[in-house]
């Protein structure tokens, strides 16, 4: 028997076999676990490690899909286990688990020049959450340029900043935090790895500012922030162009929805805490802290206080904005500002009698309605009884837990401390939790469907119930 042939044809039936029965999501999906378990062996090199440091696997293990989760949430202090190549390393995940797999991989590969196939592609619409094929390659160069650019010059200017305002002696430390802060804030990411976050920072407007702008970067959207790229150029060179340029619809709800969310954050932060937590600082600063934690709510999970001193109300609020999250197609969790936007349309649509959500000049598909739908209430369900069931295993207060489940779904990263508190199985579901927020709902319900599902060819007779 001719073995050589014999192997290259088994080989060529398991690929086919592969390519069959396993959809782009799923394979997306196995990526993602597969950087998990990479990023799990990685800190236990001892290069990366502070010597004579103990962590139990399960710890281990939940840092590991908290930061390709890009969640921040961690069940141990990382300044006392991890050294400055650990912080590194730490910097490099948060890009990958960030900005996505794929992203990363097809970036290389249109630096290499090697050629994309059919397959990487559909791969990149998946990860990326990507409606079509077209484009999608030079929206990958373009949205990853423009996010490792404001890293850059935003890294580069805290760390000038934080030596010229004496947070730092020397330059490489200042450098060295600053480079972090930028890539923290861009990726969202928000893990503590000096022990106080950025309180340090709770009195400077100017670097609050900064970071805001840096979180709204990694949460808008790649499609938002490659619309805005193209609208520059259309403003800079409208005059050689025969065509009007026009936002998407995606762009146009994403922002509106971003604006809404930031605005009604804001106000309600702002009246629930300035005569509490806020009540000594000045008219500025508590509208400046007000828009930092609308902000870093909706996923960043930085915090320049203590979130023990906010009443509960405003973490009630804090978590409903962590549930919610950023917008899709970008470093975020949650249920996406896009679903909550849609169902609210939806709602007004209803109340006014309307057959369809019109907005913008156009109309929004049925089937964009239903799987909004169907996403919100699933991931509200979820998060309720993993509530449920954390309230039964967990000695720990009501709020603190909620604040947990939606941080780790928003892959927030925001807590009120009880995290290496959590038992086992406590630490398993929020690190599951995690795993889904970053995948997103929709994919994690898509993973369980089969590549090809049978349509019958015929419907069921119409009848009325009786609703309310």
């Amino acid at each position: 028997m001719n073995f050589g042939r014999f192997t290259r044809l088994t080989v060529r039936r398991g690929k086919n076999f592969f390519s069959k029965n396993i959809s782009s999501i799923q394979l997306i999906v196995t990526y993602y676990i597969l950087m998990t378990l990479f990023a799990l062996i990685l800190f236990y090199l001892p290069i990366f490690r502070k010597p004579d440091v103990y962590v139990s696997f399960i710890d281990m293990f939940f840092m590991a899909i908290s930061t390709i989760s890009v969640t921040g949430l961690s069940t141990f202090p990382i300044d006392e286990v991890f050294n400055e190549r650990g912080v590194i390393l730490l910097e490099i995940l948060f890009q990958i688990g960030g900005l996505g797999v794929m992203m990363i991989s097809t970036f290389f590969f249109i630096v290499s020049r090697r050629k994309i196939s059919l397959k990487q592609r559909q791969l990149i619409m998946a990860d990326m959450n990507q409606p079509r094929l077209s484009g999608i390659v030079r929206m990958i160069r373009t949205t990853f340029t423009i996010i490792l650019v404001c890293q850059l010059i935003g890294g580069t200017v805290f760390g000038i900043y934080f030596k010229t305002m004496g947070y730092y002696e020397h330059w490489t430390d200042a450098i060295f935090y600053g480079l972090y802060q930028a890539i923290s804030a861009v990726t969202n990411s928000g893990f503590d790895v000096t022990g106080e976050s950025i309180v340090p920072y709770a009195n400077d407007t100017l670097f609050l500012v900064s970071i805001m702008f840096l979180i709204f970067i990694g949460g808008i959207g790649f499609p938002v922030i490659m619309d805005f790229r193209e609208w520059l150029v259309y403003q800079v060179f409208k005059k050689k162009r025969q065509l009007p340029f026009r936002f998407t619809l995606f762009t146009k709800i994403a922002f509106l929805a971003f604006v809404v969310l930031f605005i009604g954050g804001t106000l309600t932060i702002f009246f629930l805490e300035k005569d509490h937590l806020f009540k000594n600082m000045t008219a500025v600063g508590q509208w400046v802290n007000s828009m930092f934690y609308s902000m870093t709510t909706r996923n960043a999970g930085l915090q320049i206080h203590d979130l023990n001193e906010f009443q509960t109300t405003t973490l009630m609020i804090f978590s409903v904005l962590m549930f919610i999250g950023c917008s899709p197609s970008s470093v975020g969790g949650g249920v996406r500002t896009t679903t909550v936007a849609i169902i609210g349309l939806y709602l007004i649509s209803f109340l006014k009698s309307e057959s369809h959500i019109n907005i913008f000049g156009r109309k929004i598909d049925n089937e964009d309605v239903r799987k909004s739908v169907v996403v919100f209430m699933l991931s509200l369900l979820m998060c309720f009884g993993c509530v449920i069931f954390l309230t039964a295993t967990e000695d720990v207060s009501l709020i603190a837990i909620i604040v947990e489940v939606t941080s780790a779904f928003g892959t927030t990263g925001l807590s009120l401390g009880i995290t290496p508190e959590l038992s086992v199985i406590g630490k398993l579901i929020i690190a599951l939790l995690m795993f889904i927020g970053r995948i997103g709902m929709l994919y994690t319900l898509l993973l369980f469907i089969p590549k090809e599902t049978r349509d019958l060819g015929y419907e069921y007779p119409t009848e009325k119930i009786i609703i309310g």
